[in-house]
């Protein structure tokens, strides 16, 4: 699948300059605004070994209300539907999503691989957008950055990027929730790894819940 081909199914959809809820002193059931206005971005998966990371890259669609986060994820293929190699990437607007970015060096993912087939694994990507959208995996509002599946063959992993690498305790209290989130037991750790060590062979978590 490529990036056309998912950004067209959102080329419709026209969440542009749309009221909000703040917008109107009478219609209040109109749009509800987020904190942040988020971009969508997809990774395609690579034809030729040419091809670079900014070729697979691309921007999808923005969005700034619960409304059009609504018709954006249920205009899009669900994640079971996408190719192996493929990523979705849901971040704050002006962050792109690369280690490399200024506003993620200094920072790290909390990630788990859900190994094989995972039946849940559409409601557990959409439980995780809500989360960070909607600013309850992040009581100040300021450490996450981001969160994004990767689809591979051998099954799917499911990480949120954060600003910082050495708030141990903001950090903590993120993996926490987003433990919850996931659904995950006590036997399922969650790991975080900073973006500092991503170059590495084999990184190791510097936290583990």
């Amino acid at each position: 699948m490529s990036v056309e081909e998912v950004t067209q199914q959102t080329g419709d959809l026209n969440i542009e300059e749309q009221p909000t809820v703040f917008s109107s002193e009478k219609e209040f059931e109109l749009k509800h605004p987020l904190n942040s206005k988020w971009t969508l971005w997809y990774t395609k998966p690579p034809v030729d070994k040419s091809e670079s990371w900014s070729d697979l890259l691309r921007p999808v669609t923005s969005f700034t209300t619960v409304e059009e986060f609504w018709a954006i994820h249920n205009a899009i293929p669900k994640p079971r539907y996408l190719p192996f190699k493929s990523d979705y990437h849901l971040f704050r607007e002006d962050i792109r999503p690369e280690w490399e970015d200024a506003t993620n060096a200094q920072g790290g993912k909390w990630t788990y691989q859900f190994k094989g087939k995972t039946p849940e694994i559409d409601d557990l990507w959409m439980r995780s957008l809500l989360a960070v959208i909607g600013e309850t995996i992040d009581e100040d509002e300021s450490e996450i950055n981001g969160v994004v599946i990767n689809i591979r063959k051998n099954g799917y992993k499911i990480a949120i990027w954060t600003k910082s690498a050495d708030n141990e305790e903001a950090l903590t209290r993120i993996g926490s929730k987003f433990k919850t989130v996931l659904k995950l037991g006590e036997d399922s750790p969650l790991e975080f790894f900073p973006h500092s060590t991503a170059s590495e062979k084999h990184p190791q978590p510097s936290l583990i819940l």
